[in-house]
């Protein structure tokens, strides 16, 4: 059967930038084989397959691919589609400012808004708080891997950690943005120093004033070589601001540029809340802008 197909680019308000991401909807009846194969043609960092929900008060199932593998919950695939859902919902004269998406890791609310004829915005809760998992390797063996100098591995408090809000991530703080830039992964050296780990690697330095951290994200195992915009990764690194550079009481707001070494501009929004001096939830949001409709025969 024909089945239509959605791209958008995710946090940006502007097509040609940000993350792109395909959203192939009528899903039913593919299996995970057909989806993975699906998600290779494609061939952008992640398609999202929309399926009937289990519980009838949820707006729809996802399953999220990358070309190499299936991933339990992703950022960009998240708010791209909430916000094409958005669109579709007030195109049929429904919609809703809250809808709830599942995935394999379990049930995202999304607080979404209709800004344009093709564009939007949603914000979703994480599922999962971020916590460490694992111990990062040192910068001796990291900094070769990337093509770096082991003295440009650190600033401040930060140092290299793992975390995961449901997919882990290698965060690795670096001292310049000069450095962010620099930064090639070297596959001969990746896998002894990485393994199958996707790496996030931010500084303080930033491209825009009123930005906070920029960012870049490599995923060869993952078949991502570099993501422009990575929810996921904001949500685990999260994590690491909590370890590293803990905002005081209350609630506070963080922009993440990533994707500006690629020529796709991105902005990641991170709101955490912070009681007792303890993360007690978290949001990631952004802005989307539909690219192309078509249908996959």
């Amino acid at each position: 059967m024909a089945r239509r197909f959605v791209t958008l680019d995710v946090f940006t308000t502007r097509r040609h930038a940000g993350n792109p991401l395909a959203v192939v909807l009528q899903a039913e009846g593919l299996d995970t084989e057909a989806m993975q194969a699906i998600a290779r043609e494609f061939n952008l960092s992640e398609t999202v397959f929309v399926l009937p929900p289990e519980r009838p008060e949820h707006r729809a199932a996802l399953r999220i691919f990358t070309p190499g593998t299936e991933l339990p919950f992703a950022g960009h695939p998240t708010v791209g589609t909430a916000v094409w859902l958005a669109l579709h919902d007030e195109a049929e004269g429904g919609g809703t400012e809250m809808l709830v998406l599942e995935e394999k890791v379990g049930a995202v609310a999304c607080a979404v808004e209709v800004t344009g004829s093709h564009a939007g915005h949603a914000a979703f809760t994480l599922p999962r708080l971020p916590e460490a998992v694992g111990t990062a390797p040192a910068a001796g063996l990291l900094a070769p891997a990337l093509g770096l100098d082991a003295g440009e591995i650190g600033f401040g408090a930060h140092r290299p950690g793992i975390f995961s809000a449901g997919v882990p991530f290698l965060c690795i703080p670096l001292a310049s943005r000069a450095a962010v830039a620099h930064a090639r992964p070297d596959m001969g050296r990746w896998q002894d120093a990485l393994g199958a780990s996707a790496a996030f690697v931010y500084s303080h330095e930033t491209a825009e004033a009123g930005h906070h951290y920029h960012a870049r994200m490599f995923a060869p195992t993952l078949g991502i070589a570099e993501d422009p915009a990575t929810g996921s990764a904001v949500a685990a690194f999260a994590g690491a601001i909590i370890a590293h550079e803990p905002p005081g009481e209350g609630d506070h707001r963080f922009v993440i540029e990533q994707g500006y070494e690629m020529g796709r501009p991105s902005q990641i929004v991170l709101e955490m809340s912070v009681r007792g001096g303890a993360l007690v939830s978290a949001r990631i949001g952004g802005s989307a802008v539909v690219v192309s409709e078509g249908v996959l025969l």
